[in-house]
């Protein structure tokens, strides 16, 4: 039985050997068949993550030269060349930027030059105008009520619409003109 066993051990790691040798040529069949698409593929492939990793850089190098436009625009504000800077390579930064110095000059013709491209600039403009056109209704009210005149300045008030930022302050002045 040792001779038989043994015999038996042998075919198995010959057939295994050959299963191996089969799978080696199907293998070297397939590549020689599909050898020019294979290639073509991990060409296409490396060239996708080189394109990739490229473009980040590029990206990544941009919004750097944009911060450090700004840093610079920070501590000088007449500066042309940063200014230029931040425009070329972020708009919506130099767009934003714009904004807050127009606002911070309360220049009308200035904040009618900001450029007006990015939906979250128009949002905050439009904020801002809204809260500013409220201030002036309490502004209008509160002139009205040292006057005398409470009825005109509770109709002012109640323009105020209840959901703004300065709604309280009409709510306390409209209390006032009910109390005195």
């Amino acid at each position: 039985m040792d001779l038989k066993s043994g015999l038996n051990e042998v075919k198995q790691e010959l057939s295994s050997d050959e299963k191996l040798l089969e799978q080696a040529f199907h293998l070297e069949r397939f590549f020689k068949k599909y050898k020019k698409p294979l290639i073509a593929v991990a060409v296409l492939v490396i060239l996708a993550f080189v394109g990739y990793k490229t473009n980040n850089y590029l990206q990544t190098t941009k919004l750097e030269k944009a911060n450090n436009a700004l840093l610079v625009l920070q501590k000088d504000p007449k500066n042309t060349q940063a200014l230029n800077t931040l425009k070329e390579n972020n708009p919506k930064l130099f767009a934003i930027y714009s904004y807050f110095v127009a606002a911070n000059s309360a220049n009308k013709e200035a904040l009618s030059k900001v450029p007006k491209d990015s939906k979250f600039l128009e949002d905050v403009i439009n904020y801002h105008s809204i809260y500013y056109k409220n201030l002036s209704l309490i502004q209008k009210a509160y002139l009205l009520i040292k006057n005398g005149k409470k009825n005109d300045a509770k109709n002012i008030l109640i323009q105020v619409p209840q959901n703004s930022a300065i709604a309280p302050v009409a709510r306390l002045l409209l209390h006032y003109t009910i109390t005195k």
